[in-house]
């Protein structure tokens, strides 16, 4: 059993959307001042690193990260690579390779992600028309290694509306680059966080 830690490091370096808060850690107390423990505090967005999107995130009234359901952020999953792929991804273009498995959990590795230290121009992002196919075989989780499920310069956010109103829940800032495609067993639980519009999450992949 081998396990894959797919997860963005967080630290004052790691790129955040531009425009959001930026992750930032201070000290509250250290050791070497006297005190008897370090003590450490941070600032900064839900957004900043590997996290899960809550549908309060693109509309008021809908679920905060607290409510996000534990059994849509573990199991089976399949990683596909589409990193040779532009624009709008349809159907038609993933479907040979996923209608080999039993699909719940689809992460998407579009070889543009923030993993490398700066904010990606664009990223390859499914269509409605693909969101919708996607909902009607059963998908409960949409993962990319990039910073959104909808491209970068959406402002009506179609795909997360889409996925969030069929009750699919949406990961974002994955590290696939060191992945291979292929089925893996998924453990990327949000932390608990009281009504925010995200949460971070520990995203591994099992390699049985």
């Amino acid at each position: 059993m081998r396990f894959r830690d797919i997860s963005i490091s967080v630290s004052s370096t790691t790129p955040e959307w531009p425009g959001d808060t930026p992750w930032s850690c201070g000290w509250t107390a250290t050791i070497s001042n006297g005190s008897s423990v370090n003590l450490s505090s941070v600032t900064g967005s839900p957004h900043v690193g590997t996290h899960a999107d809550a549908p309060l995130h693109v509309r008021d009234g809908w679920p905060g990260s607290h409510e996000l359901p534990l059994e849509a952020f573990y199991g089976s999953a399949v990683v596909v690579d589409v990193s040779r792929l532009e624009g709008e991804i349809q159907f038609d273009q993933i479907e040979p390779v996923i209608s080999r498995f039993n699909l719940e959990r689809l992460l998407l590795k579009t070889s543009k992600s923030i993993a490398g230290g700066s904010f990606p121009e664009g990223w390859p992002s499914i269509s409605e028309a693909c969101a919708r196919q996607l909902l009607e075989i059963g998908v409960k989780l949409l993962g990319v290694d990039s910073p959104s499920v909808d491209q970068r310069e959406s402002k009506s956010l179609p795909v997360h509306k889409m996925l969030f109103s069929g009750n699919t829940f949406i990961l974002e800032n994955l590290d696939l680059r060191r992945t291979p495609p292929g089925e893996y067993q998924l453990i990327a639980f949000p932390v608990k966080m009281m009504s925010l519009d995200a949460a971070p999450v520990r995203a591994i992949l099992i390699e049985e």
